[in-house]
């Protein structure tokens, strides 16, 4: 399946109304973070739908999902034809800011419509007040487990997206680890962790222990070994979810399918993604398998996507869809934020979803299979899409809110 492009720009960020916050004891945000400040403008609600909507018990904790990890100032540069070359300057036909790291997934599952708490240290700098903004004025996601360091400087990555890749560089100091990691994670349906070889975060056990059903990914493991050993933390996890390299790494395996099958006797469940070909899953408790193929797409920027994958596969499978139907819905959301810049800039909400589930079905030669494994979606997304293509977000440092 084909998708249909999306280029165009818009004036406005899309934004999500406040959730309420998750109650964890932490003090009110305002008094712990006295120089925070609202950019004086309300968040404009966009397209709602509750994924979750149906399942909620008021015995049910506040929080959908809770992560934590390190927040960066994202500036990324895009419209660049080739990678600079050296003792020249190049020019770029589009730019844009944003949070990044830990952010990208945070804002996408709080467009997804997930009640989403984010435990992370800010700089105490503008960079910091912008990013805290962003986050809690602008997606509604709440930062009462974060903090402010006093006198810590904002990390910043600059991205150049070109030819359907990126170049990132990154300056940042690590933070005070008692204000960067949560003392007591807040209880919550799901939590997703970061898992790094050979580290053991307490806050993981924790939740897993409050009720959490915890789903992880992992980054390259520098060290060279890929011993699954290493990754103590899997023993809590209900979902693993590496991409093919990594989990053939770990598994000693040279195909991706084969190392999913591997990690499932190791997880409940263990899902590969696999680039372009989409993605595998093996459900370790009943046998159950899903290949979704991806869908076709030009791609403008892959930062966060593999974040908005996630966020997404954690939305179907709180809201409890079959597994085929979460691989093809994460697969759909990642692949509509490669056609945007940026990690956060580019997750997508239902209006977004709802406009390309609208379009695609009017488009010449679709593959009638293809378009049936995305049939689920006309019984969910909301009645009343907007126009394909979409203008999306374009947030810099720098303006004013209106009076």
């Amino acid at each position: 399946m084909t998708t249909p492009p999306s280029r165009e720009q818009p004036p406005h960020p899309e934004h999500h109304e406040p959730q309420r916050p998750c109650p964890d004891g932490s003090p009110d945000p305002a008094e712990r973070n006295p120089r925070r400040h609202t950019s004086g403008a309300e968040p404009r609600p966009s397209a709602r739908l509750d994924p979750l909507d149906g399942l909620r018990d008021p015995r049910d904790p506040p929080c959908d999902v809770f992560l934590t990890g390190t927040v960066f100032l994202d500036i990324i540069f895009t419209g660049l034809d080739s990678a600079p070359v050296r003792g020249t300057e190049s020019w770029a036909r589009g730019m844009g800011s944003s949070p990044g790291g830990v952010a990208n997934m945070a804002t996408a599952l709080a467009r997804l419509g997930l009640h989403t708490s984010l435990a992370a240290a800010f700089g105490d700098d503008h960079y910091g007040d912008y990013c805290w903004d962003a986050l809690e004025q602008g997606e509604g996601i709440d930062l009462s487990p974060s903090h402010t360091v006093p006198g810590w400087h904002s990390p910043v990555t600059v991205s150049m997206a070109y030819e359907g890749e990126r170049t990132m560089v990154t300056h940042g100091h690590d933070a005070p680890h008692e204000l960067s990691a949560p003392n007591c994670p807040p209880r919550a349906r799901a939590a997703v962790a970061s898992l790094v070889p050979g580290r053991r975060e307490g806050w993981i056990a924790d939740a897993a222990r409050s009720g959490a059903r915890i789903f992880a990914d992992v980054g390259w493991d520098d060290t060279g070994r890929w011993d699954l050993a290493g990754l103590e933390e899997l023993e809590h996890c209900e979902a693993f979810l590496p991409n093919a390299a990594e989990a053939m790494r770990y598994t000693r395996t040279d195909c991706p399918r084969a190392a999913a099958r591997a990690l499932a006797e190791k997880v409940p469940l263990a899902v590969v993604t696999l680039g372009p070909e989409g993605a595998y899953a093996v459900d370790g408790a009943t046998g159950e398998t899903a290949d979704v193929p991806a869908i076709e797409v030009e791609a403008l920027d892959p930062t966060g996507a593999g974040d908005v994958f996630v966020a997404g596969f954690v939305t179907g499978t709180l809201a409890g869809w079959p597994l085929a139907d979460r691989l093809a819905f994460a697969g759909l959301t990642a692949a509509l934020s490669v056609q945007e810049f940026g990690g956060s800039l580019s997750a997508p909400g239902w209006a977004e979803i709802a406009s390309w589930w609208e379009r695609v079905r009017t488009l010449e030669n679709q593959d009638p299979a293809a378009l049936r494994r995305y049939a689920f979606l006309s019984d969910l997304l909301p009645g009343a899409a907007r126009t394909w293509p979409l203008r999306r977000a374009l947030p810099t440092l720098g303006f004013r809110p209106p009076a």
